[in-house]
C-alpha cells in the first residue's frame, strides 16, 4: 500500500475512531430461512406496547441466554463456541418456544484493565448473539451482575459474584467479604458489607467507576452496531443497563424510593445517552427498578418501581424480575402454586408500565429445579406463565375475558446447555471445582441440558415451556388464556377449562391442549401470528375463528384467513397466521389439539357458541 494511502488512513481512523472499534463494515446477511414479507424482526415502543415494522403488538418470550457468562470457564461468554450457540439457538426456537433472548455480556471481561476494551471478547459475543439472530430470535443485551463483582470474594468463600472487573474491586479497598449466617446467596446484597460498600461507590461513582462503566458500555454497544448488519440490528430490542440494582448502603435518611429517584435514574439517563451516541437511538433502554420493589415477603420489600420518573414513552421499557421468595424459602409456603397464584403480582407489573406509559418486560423469572423446594417448580412456573398470558386466574377467565389485559413478555431463567456439564472453578480456587447444576451459588434453574450424545433436552414439561400464545397480533390483544395441560408429576395441572356452557366447545377440545386469543383488528394487512407448540403439528391442530374454521390448517398465503408456517430461522418452528384486514372489529381463534377428525357438524356448533360468547362478554 503507498505510503500516502496509510497516512491518511491513519489520520481518518485517530478522526473517526474506527481503528479499534468500527473495523470493516459486515456484509448485508439474507433474511432468516422461511421469512415472510411482513417479518421485519425491528421492535418499537408505542402506545405502551411492543410494536414491529407493521404497527402489530408484540409478545417478546424466551429465556435468559445464560447464566454460564458469569462464570470464567468460558471467559465470560454464554457459550464455549459459536457452533455451541447454534445449538443452542436452534433448540430454544424448536423445543423452548422462544422468539427472543436476554443476552448475558460481563463487564469484567470487557473491560479487564481501565480504559481498554478488549475487542476479542466483544467480537465472540457478537459471533454468538449472531447465531440466535440468524435463527429468527430477537435479542436484549444484558450488562449482567450479582453481588458487584466475583473478585470481591474470598478464593474459600461460600459465595460468589459477577460483574465488575479486578481493578474496579482493588480501586476501592473493600472489607474482607462475609456474609454471617446467610442461607442463600441473595442475601449478601444486604449483609455483605463488602458487596455493601462496592455497590454503593458504583451507584456514586466512586474512583470513577461508573464512568468507566458507561464508556465500556457505550464501546460495547458502538461495537455491536458496526458488526452487526442492518438487517440483523434490527432484531436488537433495546439494552437492559444494569441487573438488579440496589443501592448497597442508602444514604443518612434516604428511602429507597428516593434512591430510585435521585441515583439510580440519573444513571439511566446517562445510559440513554450512551446508547443515542453509540448509534441505538432508536431502540429503548429496559430499565430495572430496585430489585426488592415486588419483593412478595414483606420484610424484603421496599418501595419503589421508578414511581418518580414520569413518563418514560418510547425510549424506555419498564422491566423488571420476579421470584417467589416464598416458594422458594422453603418456611414461607408450605404447598405448592394454584390457580391464579401470582397474577396480582404481574398485574402489579402491567399496571406500573401502564402508568409510565410504556412497554413491560419480566426479564427474569424462575424456580429452583434442585433442592429441596423443587417439588413446588411445576406449579409455580405454571402459575407464572399464566400470569404473563393474563390479568385473570383460570376459573374466572371466560366470565370476564375482558379483563383479562396485555400479554406480558418475558425471559425465563435460564437457558444454560452446559447445566450438570461445567468445570467451574470457584472464585478460582482449584480446590473447589464445581460441575453440578449451573455452576453457580448452588443455583439450578436451566430449563435445558445436553444429553449424552451431546443434544439439547429440555428439563422440564415441554407443554410448560413450549407454550401457544400471540407473538404479533394485528389490533389489540382484548384478552388470551393458554391451557398448556403440564403435569406435576403425574397429575395434569387443567387450571382453566373450558365451562359446560359451552359444550360443543368442550366436546372439541377434550383432554387436548388449546389456547383463546381475542382481539381487536387496526386494519393493517399483515397477518395475526401464534406460536404453535411442537405438540400442535398441523395435522392435529384444530382452529374455530369467526374468520373460519380449519382442521390440519393449510398453508398460509395472503388471501387464506386460516393457515399455518414456519417461523423465521430455519429450525422448525411453526405459527398459525390469522388474516383479518377491517378495522376495529373483534375477532376470536380457538386453536386446540384436542380434536381428532372433528366433524363439520361439530365445528360449526363450536364457532356458533363463541360467537354468541365473545359478543356476550367482550363485544
Amino acid at each position: 500500500m503507498p505510503t500516502i494511502r496509510v497516512r491518511l488512513l491513519v489520520v481518518l481512523a485517530v478522526l473517526f475512531g474506527s481503528v479499534t472499534v468500527a473495523g470493516v463494515p459486515p456484509a448485508t446477511a439474507a433474511p432468516p430461512p422461511d421469512s415472510l414479507w411482513f417479518d421485519d424482526p425491528t421492535v418499537t415502543v408505542r402506545d405502551g406496547r411492543f410494536t414491529d415494522a407493521s404497527g402489530r403488538e408484540i409478545v417478546l418470550r424466551g429465556y435468559n441466554v445464560s447464566g454460564e457468562t458469569k462464570l470464567a470457564e468460558n471467559g465470560g461468554l454464554p457459550f464455549a463456541s459459536v457452533a455451541d450457540a447454534k445449538k443452542s439457538a436452534t433448540a430454544l426456537r424448536a423445543l423452548g418456544g422462544g422468539n427472543t433472548v436476554r443476552f448475558l455480556l460481563s463487564w469484567a471481561y470487557a473491560e479487564p484493565e481501565r480504559g481498554q476494551v478488549d475487542t476479542a471478547y466483544l467480537a465472540a459475543a457478537t459471533d454468538q448473539m449472531r447465531a440466535f439472530l440468524d435463527a429468527g430470535i430477537r435479542v436484549y443485551p444484558d450488562f449482567h451482575q450479582d453481588l458487584y463483582s466475583r473478585h470481591l470474594f474470598d478464593a474459600d468463600s461460600w459465595y460468589t459474584g459477577d460483574g465488575a472487573p479486578k481493578w474496579a474491586v482493588d480501586a476501592g479497598n473493600y472489607p474482607d467479604e462475609s456474609c454471617g449466617i446467610c442461607l442463600f446467596w441473595g442475601q449478601n446484597i444486604t449483609q455483605n458489607e463488602a458487596v455493601k460498600r462496592a455497590s454503593y461507590d458504583f451507584w456514586h461513582n466512586a474512583h470513577g467507576v461508573q464512568d468507566a462503566f458507561l464508556a465500556t458500555a457505550e464501546k460495547t454497544m458502538t461495537y455491536l452496531r458496526q458488526h452487526l448488519d442492518a438487517d440483523r440490528f434490527k432484531g436488537v430490542v433495546g439494552f437492559d443497563p444494569y441487573n438488579e440494582p440496589h443501592a448497597g448502603v442508602y444514604d443518612s435518611g434516604q428511602t429507597s424510593r428516593a434512591w430510585e429517584k435521585d441515583v439510580l435514574w440519573p444513571f439511566y439517563e446517562k445510559f440513554r445517552a450512551r446508547m443515542d451516541a453509540a448509534g441505538w437511538r432508536d431502540k429503548p433502554a429496559l430499565v430495572e427498578p430496585n430489585l426488592f420493589w415486588n419483593a412478595n415477603l414483606d420484610f424484603q420489600k421496599q418501595e419503589g418501581g421508578l414511581l418518580d420518573a414520569g413518563t418514560l414513552g418510547p425510549r424506555y421499557v419498564f422491566n423488571t424480575h420476579f421470584y417467589d421468595q416464598k416458594a422458594i424459602s422453603g418456611v414461607f409456603m408450605w404447598g405448592k402454586a394454584a390457580d391464579g397464584q401470582y397474577v396480582n403480582d404481574f398485574r402489579t407489573v402491567r399496571d406500573r408500565a401502564a402508568a409510565a406509559r410504556t412497554a413491560a418486560v419480566v426479564s427474569e423469572f424462575g424456580h429452583p429445579l434442585a433442592g429441596n423446594v423443587s417439588d413446588k417448580a411445576p406449579t409455580v412456573l405454571k402459575g407464572m406463565y399464566q400470569a404473563l398470558d393474563s390479568r385473570l386466574k383460570g376459573a374466572d377467565w371466560w366470565s370476564d375475558p375482558a379483563a383479562s389485559g396485555p400479554v406480558l413478555s418475558g425471559s425465563q431463567w435460564q437457558w444454560d446447555i452446559y447445566n450438570g456439564r461445567h468445570r467451574e472453578l470457584m472464585n478460582g480456587n482449584p480446590d473447589k471445582v464445581l460441575t453440578t447444576g449451573d455452576a453457580w451459588n448452588d443455583e439450578d434453574l436451566s430449563a435445558v441440558r445436553l444429553d449424552d450424545s451431546g443434544k439439547p433436552v429440555l428439563r422440564q414439561d415441554a407443554r410448560l415451556l413450549d407454550r401457544l400464545y400471540p407473538s404479533a397480533t394485528a389490533g389489540r390483544t382484548v384478552g388470551f388464556t393458554y391451557e398448556d395441560r403440564s403435569r406435576d408429576g403425574s397429575t395434569t395441572l387443567t387450571w382453566n377449562p373450558v365451562p359446560s356452557a359451552l359444550p360443543h366447545v368442550q366436546r372439541l377440545v377434550g383432554s387436548g391442549q388449546y389456547g383463546l386469543l381475542l382481539w381487536r383488528s387496526d386494519g393493517g394487512s399483515a397477518p395475526t401470528e401464534l406460536h404453535l407448540p411442537a405438540s400442535f403439528p398441523t395435522a392435529s391442530t384444530t382452529v374455530v375463528s369467526d374468520l373460519g374454521t380449519a382442521h390440519a390448517p393449510p398453508a398460509y398465503t395472503a388471501t387464506t384467513p386460516v393457515g399455518v408456517a414456519q417461523e423465521p430461522g430455519g429450525t422448525g418452528s411453526r405459527r398459525l397466521l390469522l388474516t383479518a384486514p377491517d378495522s376495529g372489529v373483534l375477532h376470536y381463534a380457538l386453536v386446540t389439539n384436542g380434536a381428532t377428525s372433528p366433524s363439520a357438524d361439530l365445528l360449526t356448533a363450536a364457532r356458533a357458541e363463541l360467537t354468541a360468547w365473545a359478543a356476550r362478554e367482550a363485544g
